[in-house]
């Protein structure tokens, strides 16, 4: 059973995103050092701490400013999509915990998500700059991509417990968690994650390419909000997998909150890993893939839950 803790976890909530969010950025950069062959400990060591010298170092530098820009637009996307962040993991539980325990959790889970959606495509068009309206107009195409299979995976999860509260889709994986008969919902949820965060195979968004993209003119703490939000929609993604197909807090010997950490701290190394491993997907090919495969699957794995749940 999952308690709703109301306001004081609220307080709380931000606190807890924003050290996972450091941790996942710390190891994305040992990560990286590594890979460009500086694998020492002092290396590594420097790749840890690189999250708080990166941070101190916005925190200071000057906000840019471009010709003709809507300032609320271009400067309020970044703040958006931190706030839409949070918010998508008020439905979140930690072990018997969340901050709220909506009867339509799983349905304002992905309402922020869209809401995040729309933040990033305002942060390539209020800068009034040809590299960020193309990393603005990628995050639209990406989104019409993704968007339908995470939907999809999420009616899979809700359907699999009968609700769409998520404290009831956790009470369902008592016996069997959904991972193990939802093994490609779970695969595809997490990909989404990838895609939603635009992270890893799925940064065309803020490409090289295009000079950052939806990055390009922010700079200071424009830049820093606006990263510090996309890391913490990661993590928002990777809380709710735990909770959607790894049972939660369930499992033995270790307190329920111990377990949500624990679970939540694998799958985010996880994504961060593969995010390093596979090369980036070109967008048209992203659109073939999504439209031909994912949803075809994640359809079929929504019929074979509901013949199983009837």
């Amino acid at each position: 059973m999952v308690e709703a803790v109301g306001w004081p976890g609220a307080l709380l909530l931000p606190l807890v995103l924003a050290a996972f969010a450091f941790g996942t950025a710390a190891l994305d950069t040992a990560l990286a050092a590594r890979a460009a062959g500086g694998g020492d400990f002092r290396t590594l060591r420097a790749a840890a701490t690189a999250p708080a010298r990166a941070v101190a170092g916005l925190l200071v530098q000057q906000r840019r400013r471009t010709p003709a820009a809507d300032s609320l637009l271009w400067r309020g996307a970044g703040l958006v999509l931190l706030v839409t962040a949070v918010l998508a993991s008020l439905v979140t539980p930690l072990g018997h915990r969340s901050v709220a325990d909506l009867s339509v959790g799983v349905v304002w889970f992905n309402t922020m998500e869209i809401a995040a959606w729309a933040a990033v495509w305002l942060a390539g068009w209020g800068a009034n700059s040809a590299f960020g309206l193309v990393g603005g107009y990628r995050f639209l195409a990406q989104g019409l991509a993704y968007e339908l299979p995470h939907m999809f995976v999420l009616t899979t999860a809700a359907i699999g417990a009968g609700s769409l509260r998520v404290a009831d889709i956790v009470a369902a994986q008592r016996d069997l968690w959904f991972v193990v008969w939802m093994p490609v919902a779970f695969v595809v949820f997490l990909a989404t994650v990838l895609a939603m965060a635009f992270f890893g195979p799925f940064a065309q968004t803020v490409g090289r390419d295009i000079a950052g993209g939806a990055l390009t003119e922010l700079s200071g703490v424009d830049r820093l909000i606006f990263v510090a939000g996309r890391w913490l929609l990661l993590v928002s993604g990777a809380a709710m997998s735990v909770a959607l197909f790894l049972g939660g807090g369930l499992g033995p010997l270790l307190p329920a909150w111990l377990w949500s950490v624990v679970k939540t701290v694998l799958v985010l190394a996880a994504l961060v890993w593969f995010g390093r491993r596979v090369p980036t997907i070109r967008m048209e090919r992203f659109e073939e893939i999504s439209w031909i495969l994912l949803i075809p699957l994640t359809l079929v794995q929504a019929l074979v839950v509901a013949i199983v749940v009837i």
